[in-house]
């Protein structure tokens, strides 16, 4: 699966070729990440060793790596993409599906059918990789429909909740 990932003003495509390799930017690398406990990471990449501590916070990822905080932001290469031509979802009015931005696992639901919510307000809490991504309502809207269950696995691109 490829991502493109944004740090500051630069972007990586990285590519998750099998557990023990990726590709940054068309360059592959041996990996091996382990996590620690639940916000701190092994990281050994081409044969260096590296700690992280990682948290989800508004959709970005924050990283704290050898002293340095690093803001990255990532996508699935379709939908980086689909922003940078502005053919993105547009949270105006009518029916919103929200999808899973990639494979992955349901660890919270926040929401129930009929809630109000607000736009930013977290939907919907998805594992991948190692990692909590919260999903939050594009606008102010209603929830119509819960289409996952907690615990439930998901592809990337199915429906999760309906908001309206």
């Amino acid at each position: 699966m490829r991502y493109v990932t944004t740090i500051g003003e630069r972007q990586y495509t990285i590519e998750i070729n099998r557990d023990d390799q990726i590709t940054i930017d068309g360059v592959a690398y041996p990996i091996d990440l382990r996590a620690i406990d639940e916000a701190t990471f092994s990281l050994l990449i081409d044969h260096a060793s590296h700690e992280a501590l990682v948290e989800t916070s508004n959709g970005e990822i924050q990283v704290l790596l050898r002293g340095r905080q690093y803001t990255a932001r990532v996508e699935d290469e379709r939908a980086s993409r689909l922003s940078r031509s502005g053919s993105g979802l547009h949270a105006g009015s009518g029916e919103v599906t929200i999808k899973s931005p990639m494979p992955g696992l349901i660890v919270s639901i926040a929401v129930s059918d009929g809630e109000a919510v607000k736009k930013g307000q977290t939907i919907v809490v998805l594992e991948s990789m190692k990692m909590e991504n919260e999903l939050k309502a594009p606008r102010d809207g209603t929830i119509s429909s819960i289409k996952v269950t907690l615990r439930q696995s998901v592809e990337q691109g199915q429906a999760l909740v309906v908001l309206t």
